[in-house]
């Protein structure tokens, strides 16, 4: 599979707060699914797409972002030509300020220094598992200058949303930021497909205006200008918008149809690779609807929970509803319900913490309570 592209994910959303989750790393290194970060996704559909060279534009807080991907080894971009680039922020003799986490200026010579025709652009809140063949192919077949992919969500993830308008050739005829009353249930998913020259025509002359810093969804919005096509997407999308929508995601991952279609039907999601023992279960622990990773030692009762490589559930201890990041430990006698503990987080005997579905508790990286 050979696509004539390269690819570009920008690492961070200023317009998403996580709170204390994502106060010490980057939006797309959030843990998911047990052993993975977010950004696994999007690499490895841009490398099952055939895409061999990828950059990665940081903005701040991305020691954890660089630790998990290393060389690039476990996406096969461990190249001596393209591979995996991080770009962080600098600026370069073409500008003269960074503006905020959607600078685009220091992916200047990056792109010049590519051959590809295509640039798949990206966000870092989105989880999906698909390739961009059709994408690309629709892209080409519509003769428009940037092509926006989208499902039909709506505005149930919550903010920010995208709201597009299409006319009947699906090109792009209207854009709404967060609307109260949105005509349309098509919602962006931030991932675009643009020619390479054109993007560094368009990066140029917002430089030339002073401009420096722009997002996805400014190309969206210059559908006025230049001709913008909308790609439906049908498969499962999950959209990281808020510790709410994180803690919704990461329990639908309970979900056979969702598993499957994330894990199971399609390509496969690479991710860095961390050699454990497997989990060690005691005789009195009590498992079900959990997904339990690696390394972990469970001496109490697990329900429906995500729990993440190393976590230690202790004697006489109930999880219900629970999302517990790598290296956590929960003392004797605990009852937790609807809770997110961040790693390395420990929790006393005896504690019970009861949050509500949709105002799930959250427990800091490395707190103890």
């Amino acid at each position: 599979m050979f696509n004539n592209a390269m690819g570009l994910i920008l690492a961070d959303n200023k317009k998403i707060s996580l709170g204390e989750l994502s106060n010490p790393r980057a939006l797309s290194a959030m843990p998911f699914g047990g052993r993975y970060r977010i950004i696994d996704f999007m690499l490895s559909d841009m490398v099952n797409s055939g895409i061999k060279n990828v950059g990665l534009l940081t903005y701040n807080k991305y020691k954890s972002l660089m630790d998990h991907l290393g060389t690039g080894a476990a996406w096969s971009l461990d190249r001596k030509n393209d591979g995996l680039h991080i770009l962080p922020p600098y600026v370069n003799s073409e500008a003269s300020a960074i503006i905020n986490d959607e600078e685009l200026t220091g992916v200047m010579d990056f792109l010049r220094q590519s051959r590809t025709k295509y640039v798949i652009v990206s966000a870092s809140n989105v989880v999906l598992n698909t390739t961009f063949d059709d994408f690309i192919k629709s892209h080409e077949d519509s003769g428009a200058d940037i092509s926006v992919m989208f499902n039909r969500d709506g505005t149930k993830y919550g903010n920010p949303s995208y709201i597009i308008e299409t006319d009947n050739d699906g090109f792009v005829k209207d854009m709404l930021y967060n609307p109260p009353k949105p005509a349309s249930s098509k919602c962006s998913l931030g991932i675009l497909c643009i020619r390479r020259d054109l993007l560094l025509d368009i990066i140029a002359k917002q430089m030339a205006h002073g401009i420096t810093h722009f997002g996805i969804h400014s190309f969206v919005k210059m559908y006025d200008e230049l001709k913008v096509h909308a790609f439906e997407y049908s498969g499962v999308a999950l959209r990281i918008n808020s510790v709410q929508a994180y803690f919704n995601a990461s329990m639908s991952l309970l979900e056979d149809s969702v598993r499957a279609d994330l894990f199971s039907e399609g390509e496969p999601i690479y991710t860095k690779v961390k050699d454990e023992a497997p989990t060690l279960y005691f005789d009195n622990a009590d498992i079900s609807s959990s997904i339990i990773s690696d390394g972990c030692r469970i001496y109490g009762k697990v329900e429906d929970s995500v729990i993440f490589r190393s976590v230690t559930v202790a004697k006489n201890t109930t999880l219900k509803n629970c999302i517990v990041m790598q290296d956590a430990h929960i003392s004797e006698n605990c009852n937790l319900e609807n809770v997110i503990l961040d790693k390395n987080a420990f929790v006393r005997p005896g504690v019970r913490l009861v949050g509500h579905p949709e105002y799930p508790i959250v427990i800091g990286k490395g707190a103890g309570i």
